[in-house]
């Protein structure tokens, strides 16, 4: 990572926040508001609820699959050129997508385009708050998170106002020129020296010796240092909570792309239909960075894992109330209750990566680890609609996210608690394994991450879509 700059935490700095905080907004809240134009997609186009449902999964999908290519373009243009880059795309692709005569064209343009240029912008600004913050990089990564929680709010709203006046092909228009807004976020961002501190250095995984022979052997090498097939092989921690994490995310976004419909089907008005989501945002303004503060304590570091399981657990259960009443006040309980549990889920989605990878290698394991999570991200909605195609019954979609979040949790719980026991019992040979050669030139060992190098990288937080 390049040094912070000789204005570290000064006056430029909050303004390198408050971009953060808009960029962050304006990308990962986007996709919650979706679901308000969900009945007329489907109405435009004459499709299916799960022909329908492929939109908001590509365009989540792409958010999330992006991390690698996003990487290698901050390394080669830097931050504020990707942000630039991706307010750009996603800008552009949401304008093309007001045009589309098909529902691939859409899937296309407000889909993958949109969802890629979304990817670049919010994932360097997140990036270049470690180039600014030191002393107050927590509470900086604490206050971007805002941004999400007030974009899940009100994404929602300005949606539902000019879906009435514009229409959604109208109303994508604006939201084009809303998402160029990222662009003079990214202009914001001053650029910084290039040179790489020490601990940066130790982060990435130590080069080759050997000469390279040909394009096979640099593919190799730059699929090793994005993404940890590695690590995924020899570190069972690591496997069990990606295997964990992907099951469960075939159930968690369901919720942000059904409740709206849902309502409506149920005869609530669909302006109050629209005012459930913005309450779920609303609530994890407070919620979400208090979690993010909560899940850094070093207290906690040997419990987050189990946390992780309870809030994904809390969760599913609180899909089943939603499924048992369409009542507004019903629904209004849930979307506080939920709201508590998504703010776990996200503010420990990374932390518990974090505990489970050696730090070495924790960039090339989030590189694999957000890959997978968006292979589920995208067949998660579909499949949800096709269930709802064949019952014609909103409350199955409900069901079978409760069933995935549920599972998940308890597999999770089980497999980490098993693993704690065979450990106290004595460190098993494949994990010992796995940090060793992982690291052999760090010198890192299972013990080794309780230490002070761990606790480095345990201060910082990530914002996440979830």
């Amino acid at each position: 990572m390049p040094q912070a700059p000789e204005c570290s935490e000064g006056y430029w700095a909050w303004m390198v926040l408050l971009a953060c905080v808009v960029t962050q907004g304006l990308t990962l809240g986007f996709p919650t508001c979706i679901g308000i134009f969900f009945t007329e997609l489907q109405r435009e186009f004459q499709a299916s609820n799960s022909e329908t449902s492929w939109f908001p999964s590509i365009l989540t999908a792409m958010l999330h699959a992006g991390g690698p290519l996003c990487s290698i373009l901050v390394g080669r243009f830097g931050c504020r050129a990707t942000v630039m880059l991706g307010g750009a795309l996603a800008g552009l692709g949401v304008v093309a997508g007001s045009f589309s005569c098909t529902l691939g064209q859409l899937y296309l343009t407000a889909g993958c385009i949109t969802g890629l240029g979304m990817c670049f912008s919010f994932q360097s600004s997140i990036t270049v708050l470690g180039f600014y913050f030191t002393r107050w990089r927590v509470l900086a990564n604490a206050l971007a998170s805002a941004g999400v929680s007030l974009g899940i709010m009100l994404w929602p709203l300005l949606s539902r106002y000019l879906l009435e006046d514009l229409g959604w092909r109208g109303s994508f228009l604006i939201f084009g020129g809303v998402l160029l807004h990222c662009c003079v976020c990214g202009a914001i961002l001053r650029p910084v020296p290039a040179t790489a501190t020490p601990e940066t250095r130790e982060g990435l995984p130590p080069p080759s010796k050997r000469p390279a022979r040909g394009c096979l052997a640099a593919y190799g090498r730059a699929v090793q240092r994005h993404l940890a097939f590695d690590v995924l092989r020899h570190n069972v921690g690591y496997r069990v909570y990606t295997l964990g994490v992907v099951w469960m995310i075939m159930g968690f976004p369901l919720p942000h792309v059904f409740l709206v419909p849902y309502a409506i089907w149920h005869g609530v008005d669909e302006h109050r239909a629209a005012l459930l989501i913005s309450i779920i945002g609303f609530s994890n303004i407070f919620l979400r960075p208090m979690a993010g503060l909560v899940a850094g304590r070093r207290d906690f570091a040997s419990h987050r894992k189990y946390l992780f399981s309870l809030a994904a657990l809390l969760n599913g259960l609180t899909n089943l109330v939603c499924a048992a009443s369409a009542d507004f006040r019903v629904l209004v309980g849930y979307c506080l209750v939920y709201s508590v549990s998504m703010s776990g889920v996200g503010a420990l989605l990374f932390q518990v990566l974090m505990d489970v990878v050696p730090m070495d290698r924790f960039s090339s394991a989030l590189g694999l680890f957000t890959v997978l999570e968006s292979v589920s991200i995208l067949i998660s909605p579909p499949l949800a609609g096709l269930l709802l195609d064949t019952t014609s019954n909103f409350s199955y979609v409900f069901y079978m996210s409760s069933f995935f979040l549920i599972s998940a949790a308890l597999f999770m719980g089980g497999s980490f608690w098993a693993l704690g026991k065979m450990e106290r019992q004595g460190p098993p040979a494949e994990m010992e394994g796995a940090v060793t050669e992982a690291a052999p030139e760090q010198g890192l060992t299972m013990e080794d991450t309780d230490g002070p190098k761990k606790q480095l990288r345990m201060e910082i937080m990530y914002v996440t879509s979830v």
